[in-house]
């Protein structure tokens, strides 16, 4: 577990049977504590954000309802309820601690669209930076089965990537994975590490989540091998055990560590490699080329022409005086506006724009350079 002690990003998530005390209400010792911890590492100077679930099981249980709706109508209202609740007790037991929060609600679509999944990072990054603590749930209330992710481990996992997280913290209601359920075979033992993707780590998480929620181990262990793609390790423990966030995060074993075999910033680069077709070429000098291989990011001042019709956040080759490609990777700004910000420093993109989104055109974290 002493990889997580130097992750300095990462994504916390908890779910419904926490959240609500297998239904109960809002568990408000476990959601303080859970802030107390999260402040903790802010004072280290770690960055977290916070996917919580139990949004429709807190609205649930102010409805007054047992069992959880099959209607999507039904799930969305108790969603639309439960949420208010959800918001209104995090903001409390954060600002405790001297930390403001911010509530972030995704669909499948805002992952899905190129446009919106940059502006969703922008956010979420900014926000790191102002030393918020962001607060994410799958926005329930519009969720329709087309676009739903299907349970928050994925979306956890999804948000690792999206903000290129370290580390994903999954705290559920058992100790960890184990070789079989536990609740059914006594032999059964708990897995302290292993690496995420392993085949065989499926059949032993094989079955269904709770009655409030839509998960189960399973879908940990998906969410686990989605986040290793992004080069993010997961560790799996329980909600109860104390002071679990901080003492995973310091590198102590607690639960089950599901590693990556490649650090995040290689897996995206490799990413970029491997799985992007280009949708538009910028034409560098040689000044951008030397730059790139020394691994700084792209300056529009460097391109000297832009090619195709592309949105933001499409991957472009980068092309060196001598028609090669010598880079690729996803840029910051549409065609239209690549081509009026061309040959002018960072400081001239506002003048030009009358905004800016970013000073790179792309950021070096966002660029493979290929030769």
């Amino acid at each position: 577990m002493t990889r997580l002690a130097t992750v300095r990003r990462l994504v916390v998530k908890v779910g419904s049977a926490l959240v609500t005390n297998n239904g109960a209400g809002l568990d408000l010792a476990a959601i303080d504590n859970w802030a107390r911890q999260i402040a903790a590492l802010r004072r280290q100077g770690k960055e977290v954000v916070l996917v919580s679930s139990g949004a429709i099981a807190c609205g649930m249980q102010r409805l007054g309802w047992s069992k959880r709706p099959k209607s999507v109508h039904e799930l969305q209202a108790a969603a639309a309820v439960g949420q208010m609740g959800l918001a209104q007790v995090y903001e409390g037991a954060f600002s405790q601690y001297g930390l403001p929060t911010a509530q972030i609600l995704l669909t499948h679509d805002d992952l899905a669209d190129r446009k919106r999944y940059l502006n969703a990072r922008s956010t979420l990054t900014t926000l790191l930076e102002l030393g918020v603590v962001p607060i994410i749930n799958e926005n329930d209330t519009v969720v329709t089965d087309e676009i739903k992710f299907g349970d928050n481990d994925t979306l956890g996992a999804l948000v690792a990537n999206l903000i290129e997280a370290e580390a994903l913290i999954i705290l559920t209601d058992q100790p960890g994975l184990y070789t079989a359920d536990p609740r059914r075979d006594a032999s059964a033992t708990l897995i302290a590490e292993a690496t995420a993707g392993d085949e065989s780590l499926e059949g032993m998480a094989g079955g269904a989540g709770s009655s409030l929620g839509k998960g189960g181990m399973i879908t940990k262990v998906l969410a686990a091998k989605r986040a290793a793609k992004s080069g993010a390790h997961t560790a799996i423990a329980s909600g109860r055990e104390a002071d679990a966030i901080v003492r995973l995060a310091a590198g102590e074993a607690v639960g089950t560590l599901l590693l990556s075999a490649t650090p995040p910033l290689a897996a995206r680069k490799q990413w970029l490699a491997d799985h992007l077709q280009t949708a538009g070429r910028l034409l560098l000098d040689a000044g951008a080329v030397t730059a790139l291989r020394a691994g700084r990011s792209l300056l529009p001042i460097g391109v000297l022409a832009s090619e195709g019709d592309f949105e933001r956040g499409a991957a472009v080759a980068c092309i060196s005086p001598e028609g090669h490609e010598i880079a690729r990777g996803l840029c910051n700004y549409g065609s239209g506006e690549t081509r009026l910000i061309a040959r002018k420093s960072s400081q001239e993109i506002e003048d030009v724009l009358g905004y800016v989104d970013e000073p790179e055109l792309i950021h070096r974290n966002n660029l493979i350079v290929l030769n």
